[in-house]
């Protein structure tokens, strides 16, 4: 009879009626399934592995390192094949033999794979004699830089006792790195049971990859306004800063130029356009511009190259620093209400504004308008320079 008649037959479950006739059929069970966990675990480690070799470029790859010896095998120089690497002379230097320079590749990357790992043991929590030194002159009222110093001076030969302030502030601070009871803190100048960022969180970050010129350094005739050729500018922004318009106002005589810009305010656009824009003026009108920290002007730099007109810089948070500027974009919202599309604005109505505008009696020009105050100017350049 088959196995499963039988089991019928007798009222018995098919895997005990197995297990009769095959006695060893449980624990070959058994053994299969830890052979398909051990498999299981060597496919992760194989993983991992993987993983492990796949680590950021900033690293160099055995492949590099086999490169490395064959160029010091073949003479080069350090500096040259850090050029051709693209590394630091410095990497290319580090484990090499110091008598013969040889570079052994594989036992670096084994060296390097071993060090790398993340989180590592810190010195302190890894040394309790080191960590209870530390300790005590914290509570003598020590500096950690001042430790670091002593721990060098007096014991020059314990190279694993030679630790920096840094990991000292870092085992008081550092959530996790703890190994320094935490009031130690208290022992410290500043009493502070939690770091400070050594930057003001609101102070303002360089928008700009080019260094900026700062208004400091502005010439002083155009803070006394006794010779035009200044400008100040600025951005008037439509509705849901979705629009905007350049304004730019002479510092002497208070002459407006606006400056179409519509949807697009990219640096590339303003730049541009101001371009455009100042190309209608003489050169002796071109000496200057003062503008804001606004991320429309990061490319100063090609301004000024194209222009030869230097752009200065106001201090963040200053906006009287460009005065003129301010109370003109204060009258150009009576024709650009806040809140408004200024897409809608073409450029022949710019110009007409801006002939509004240069056309006022303001009080500070003595009743003059600034077309008629930059046209006395002018006039006067011509004069002095006619023969």
């Amino acid at each position: 009879m088959g196995v499963s008649a039988a089991c019928r037959m007798l009222g018995l479950n098919r895997k005990t009626a197995y297990a009769w006739r095959h006695p060893g059929w449980r624990q070959a069970k058994k053994v299969r399934v830890r052979e398909r966990q051990r498999l299981w675990r060597e496919q992760d480690r194989v993983a991992a592995a993987a993983r492990a070799a796949a680590v950021s470029g900033r690293y160099l790859s055995q492949h590099e390192r086999v490169r490395i010896a064959d160029l010091v095998r073949a003479g080069v120089s350090q500096a040259a094949i850090a050029a051709g690497l693209g590394r630091s002379p410095s990497t290319i230097s580090r484990n090499r033999d110091p008598g013969s320079g040889d570079y052994h590749p594989y036992a670096a990357q084994q060296h390097a794979e071993r060090r790398r790992p993340r989180p590592k043991t810190a010195k302190l929590a890894a040394d309790p004699g080191l960590n209870a030194i530390v300790q005590a002159m914290l509570d003598r009222k020590h500096s950690p830089q001042q430790i670091s110093r002593r721990l060098r001076r007096d014991h020059p030969h314990r190279s694993a006792w030679h630790v920096s302030h840094e990991t000292i502030y870092q085992a008081l601070y550092v959530q996790g790195r703890g190994e320094l009871r935490r009031e130690l803190t208290a022992a410290l100048r500043t009493g502070r049971t939690v770091r400070k960022p050594r930057r003001d969180p609101g102070q303002r970050q360089s928008r700009f990859t080019h260094p900026m010129i700062m208004i400091s350094d502005r010439p002083a005739e155009a803070d006394d306004r006794a010779l035009p050729g200044h400008w100040e500018g600025d951005l008037i922004i439509g509705e849901r800063g979705r629009s905007a318009i350049g304004t730019l106002v002479e510092r002497a005589t208070r002459y407006v130029l606006l400056v179409h810009l519509g949807a697009d305010r990219s640096a590339e656009h303003v730049r541009d356009a101001l371009l455009t824009t100042i190309a209608t003026l003489p050169q002796h009108l071109k000496q200057s511009l003062t503008w804001d920290q606004g991320a429309e002007m990061a490319l100063h730099h090609e301004f000024t190259l194209a222009s030869n007109m230097p752009v200065y810089f106001c201090d963040p948070h200053s906006p009287w620093q460009r005065g003129t500027n301010e109370n003109t974009n204060g009258l150009l919202r009576q024709y650009f209400p806040k809140g408004t599309d200024l897409t809608q604005h073409t450029p022949q109505h710019l110009a007409h504004v801006a002939a509004e505008l240069n056309a006022r009696p303001p009080h500070d020009l003595d009743w003059d308008t600034p077309a008629e105050r930059l046209a006395k100017f002018l006039e006067t350049d011509r004069v002095a320079t006619t023969p």
